[in-house]
């Protein structure tokens, strides 16, 4: 198979869906779910930042170079993250949602909470830190999901973490949540152990059910409008009833009650 595109020129619709054809058999992840001019970009951007002349080359490439292969499969799965992104958002969460879904859950040990597409951790370190601060001694269960390895791998390290990515956290949370020195900067291991990581395709995979809250911020904006409906599905499937859907703040669900849910305040979605 021949890609004519090289470098520095525009992508045509032709290449892009061989290109497409070899990501999902060779890196195992389907395009047809991202938006098409954004993924095109993307993809332009990384054959530039690689050297290679052609796409015929850079495929040649990852046959035989696994670093790159996983180089190449973590920078399709877009990872932007930081602590208390969207800072009044999570303040709703600290101030309102969660103690409301805390008088809900009574005797039980604790809430299921799920951070998906939780890139290298910040969001399920955030969710931690605020369950500790306003319900400590409850063992909850927090899951953090992503489709990229690498992304992963760091989240269990604890980092690193470069000074944009914490500079939502107090003076009092960097001396408690995050280790001596700095940048770059890495959580303590007892907020790690709070945290279950595992890799996960949101797409593909079954999810686990019941849960009290579930975080999805800033991903489904790379979606296609029925890959958004798919996963509005599947969380909904995921909650118990009463649970809360968190999402971004430029992101709404315009007939929230299609998928089994009502807003209760911007990003703040309760199963019915």
């Amino acid at each position: 198979m021949r890609f004519a595109t090289q470098w520095g020129n525009n992508m045509d619709l032709e290449v892009y869906n061989r290109i497409k054809s070899v990501v999902k058999t060779s890196v195992g992840i389907d395009l047809d779910h991202y938006k098409d001019e954004q993924m095109r970009r993307r993809l332009d951007s990384w054959l530039v930042r690689s050297g290679m002349k052609s796409w015929d080359d850079y495929f040649a490439r990852i046959k035989v170079d696994a670093d790159e292969l996983l180089k190449f499969r973590n920078y399709l799965t877009i990872n932007v993250t930081e602590f208390y992104r969207d800072a009044e958002r999570w303040k709703h969460l600290q101030n309102v949602v969660f103690p409301m879904l805390l008088r809900e859950n009574g005797t039980k040990p604790g809430l299921r909470v799920w951070s998906a597409g939780c890139s290298i951790g910040a969001e399920p370190f955030t969710l931690g830190m605020i369950l500790d601060e306003i319900s400590p001694g409850k063992k909850h269960y927090i899951l953090g999901t992503d489709l990229d390895k690498g992304a992963i791998a760091r989240a269990v390290s604890g980092g690193a973490f470069i000074q944009e990515e914490v500079r939502g956290l107090s003076q009092a949370q960097r001396s408690i949540y995050l280790r001596p020195g700095g940048p770059p900067y890495y959580v303590v291991e007892s907020l790690i152990k709070r945290i279950t990581f595992h890799e996960q395709n949101m797409i593909s995979d079954t999810f686990e059910t019941d849960f009290d809250l579930i975080v999805c911020r800033n991903v489904v904006i790379y979606f296609t409008s029925a890959t958004k409906d798919l996963l509005y599905r599947k969380f909904t499937a995921s909650l118990r009833k009463g649970g809360i859907l968190f999402i971004g703040g430029t992101e709404i669900i315009p007939h929230p009650q299609d998928f089994g849910l009502r807003s209760i305040g911007i990003s703040f979605y309760q199963r019915l």
